[in-house]
């Protein structure tokens, strides 16, 4: 990945063998996942969130793919679905894309559907002083596909059981409905499934969720960017360690124009190595890397005196939350999850060291924008083509290249009436989605 003067076939190889890697690391999590939940490991992390907001991030997710199929993504939410609601958000969110993925999968033409229901409000407790009410939702998720035989639907949510079109594409474990149930049941619900062969089918289940209130929501999103290091402060050295080239590039091209001074390490030993002779303030520290992983090499370095004065931030693509507390007791003193948004960044720099930024106060929204969730943006290929060839091209070659680098330069030609396109592609490299940006400006180039 290192290697710029790579041609265009090698590169395309090398394209094929982290997107094998990509999928592989999904099935690996699926088998960690029921093998979580045959353990008994697995529990609910109830937060306050905005429900608006989660579908609405489902659809720009799933949008790319289903046009890709030519088929249509059909979003029916109820007029008085509540905003504001407290349950798991990240295992309901992974219901939804299991489900979501499956229908896309087996669906050649027609629509995908995802509704969203109400049920009756009849239970209201007491918690803090706080009138809170429980509720029931519906989700049904609908598809126009190849349907399920009726003999099938019987082992349908067994591990590691497919049905005949699930063994025909040869994609994935057989786990994701066995992971779902085991998540709704969490989540208060059943998960049920009618289907027609040559048809479709609709996977239907119920959840029960707390309704809270907008102040009960935390902010999502930074209302000012960082612009600079404020001044009078000390001299900041941070270390980042990623076997992950590309991962580490972020996140130097993220700090170094702000006036932080990084340096970075391949793996846990590298990492000691640069500890010693450079005694960072702060380490930003994968987990899982080869030589020596991020779990040894953080207990060597705390185990020293002078590593109490080390904080360590470990970096892990773990979706469970219960991994945090494996993470804590190794000596790390906090925990961030990939993909990390920019604002996290920022805020554990503040937290662990005291860092104090200016702001580009022309970022900074207006109250009444405040109070509306930023929407996601999605990168599109019409919006790519308001661009010349020549830069498509360059973007295309960049992001085959993992060049989070010349992607930033290339930003910079974007006219500023267009800022929402280098916005949409910002977010894209900071979730190391470079095969997004592959595969739509390849759509752009037909």
């Amino acid at each position: 990945k290192r290697e710029q003067g790579l041609n265009q076939q090698q590169q395309e190889k090398l394209g094929v063998i982290s997107r094998s890697g990509e999928h592989l690391l999904s099935l690996i999590n699926d088998v960690l996942a029921i093998s979580k939940i045959e353990a008994k490991q697995v529990s609910l992390q109830e937060v306050s969130f905005d429900l608006y907001r989660l579908l609405d991030s489902l659809s720009n997710m799933f949008e790319l793919p289903t046009v890709d199929k030519g088929l249509e993504l059909i979003l029916d939410p109820a007029p008085d679905l509540p905003q504001y609601i407290k349950t798991d958000e990240s295992k309901l969110r992974q219901v939804l894309i299991n489900l979501l993925g499956n229908a896309i999968k087996f669906t050649q033409q027609g629509s995908v559907t995802l509704r969203v229901r109400v049920g009756r409000n009849d239970l209201v407790q007491r918690k803090q002083g706080k009138q809170e009410s429980s509720q029931s939702l519906y989700f049904e998720v609908e598809d126009t596909g190849s349907g399920i035989a009726p003999s099938e639907l019987y082992t349908l949510f067994e591990p590691f059981v497919q049905a005949k079109s699930g063994q025909k594409l040869q994609e994935g474990t057989g786990l994701g409905l066995p992971i779902s149930q085991e998540f709704v049941r969490l989540l208060g619900g059943a998960l049920a499934v009618s289907s027609t062969l040559g048809k479709g089918s609709i996977f239907k289940f119920n959840i029960l969720v707390s309704l809270v209130e907008a102040d009960d929501i935390k902010r999502q999103s930074s209302s000012r960017r960082v612009e600079a290091l404020a001044p009078s402060q000390p001299q900041y050295r941070i270390l980042v360690v990623e076997d992950q080239w590309a991962n580490r590039q972020l996140l130097i091209q993220l700090l170094t124009p702000l006036g932080f001074e990084v340096r970075e390490a391949a793996n846990g030993q590298e990492a000691i190595s640069l500890w010693e002779k450079w005694e960072p303030q702060l380490i930003f520290m994968d987990m899982r890397m080869p030589v020596m992983d991020g779990y040894e090499a953080t207990k060597r370095i705390k185990a020293m005196t002078k590593g109490q004065a080390t904080a360590i931030i470990a970096l892990t693509a773990s979706a469970f939350e219960e991994d945090r507390g494996v993470v804590l007791s190794a000596g790390c003193d906090d925990f961030i999850r990939k993909p990390f948004q920019e604002e996290v960044i920022f805020e554990k720099l503040a937290e662990h060291l005291g860092v104090r930024y200016i702001y580009d106060e022309s970022m900074q929204l207006a109250p009444a924008e405040l109070e509306t969730p930023r929407q996601e943006l999605v990168l599109t290929p019409q919006a790519l083509a308001t661009m010349p060839a020549e830069w498509v091209r360059q973007l295309q070659q960049a992001a085959t290249q993992l060049n989070a680098k010349l992607i930033s330069e290339l930003m910079e030609q974007i006219p500023q009436e267009n800022a929402p396109l280098s916005t949409a592609i910002t977010d894209l490299v900071n979730q190391v989605r470079f095969d997004v940006i592959v595969s739509l400006t390849q759509t752009v180039a037909k």
